[in-house]
């Protein structure tokens, strides 16, 4: 049912040629695959998800050479707070340094910082750190790149309905009126294109709960490579992959 890639030799990214006219708007990616790197090298799970930070500065530079308008990135889901409480204040502080200390190149590469899910769980100085960070760059003009924390996908749907319903309870929506495209308006990425691929690196073979209702007709992509491993050209071989499949939406492909 799924495109599983084996362990193979990765090729450069200048190997691969891509059809600038069908770069996905809209990239998930699930980044998996931090603590089983670190692992392997018997370092503290810690070390894996700093290793990771580096690989979001190398994709998100690779998303803005290849023209990808949105990146979603899945960097703490609302089941993580079940992880280890000192795994769990390690990233709180990543993400807060990630930011302080990225900030100033991504606002200068026009890079617009977003966020989904409830951050108000997150620590003080994360929420501001998020918050300050979506301000300085809200009318920047690049890649918008949106960080996943305390997301849940069922939750954002559950979120999403009720505040439809305390719109009909005050009057303001039919029912009747209610339709896909509206209810899209009551999610985290309102205004946003679905994301047309979704990758999850590691070696898993599920959406754990990312993008439930945005990525319906998502072609997905999963290989082995753990997230701190993950490449530019790994990125390209995602994307070529996508060019390469017939998206139907259920119909059948035009003669």
């Amino acid at each position: 049912m799924f495109e599983f890639l084996k362990k193979k030799a990765v090729p450069k990214a200048s190997d691969l040629t891509l059809d600038p006219n069908n770069i996905p708007r809209h990239i998930g990616i699930i980044m998996d695959g931090n603590g089983r790197w670190a692992k392997e090298r018997m370092l503290p799970r810690t070390m894996g998800h700093k290793a990771g930070v580096e690989t979001i500065r190398k994709v998100l530079k690779e998303c803005e050479r290849l023209g990808v308008r949105y990146l979603t990135l899945y960097a703490f889901s609302t089941e993580n707070w079940k992880r280890p409480k000192e795994e769990v204040g390690a990233l709180m502080t990543l993400l807060v340094d990630y930011l302080e200390n990225e900030l100033e190149e991504l606002h200068q590469n026009q890079v617009v910082v977003n966020y989904l899910g409830k951050i108000d769980r997150l620590p003080e100085a994360a929420q501001k750190a998020l918050r300050d960070a979506k301000e300085k760059t809200r009318n920047n003009t690049g890649v918008q790149m949106n960080l996943a924390l305390n997301y849940g996908g069922r939750e954002e749907i559950v979120q999403g309905v009720r505040q439809a319903m305390e719109d009909a309870l005050a009057g303001k929506l039919r029912p009747e009126d209610l339709t896909e495209g509206l209810f899209s308006d009551y999610l985290y990425t309102q205004g946003q294109p679905d994301p047309e691929l979704i990758i999850r690196p590691s070696g898993e073979l599920r959406l754990s709960n990312f993008l439930l209702y945005q990525g319906a007709y998502s072609e997905l992509w999963f290989s082995k490579i753990n997230w701190p491993d993950f490449q530019e050209a790994d990125l390209r071989q995602a994307i070529a992959d996508y060019q390469s499949r017939s998206r139907r939406f259920g119909g059948l492909k035009s003669e």
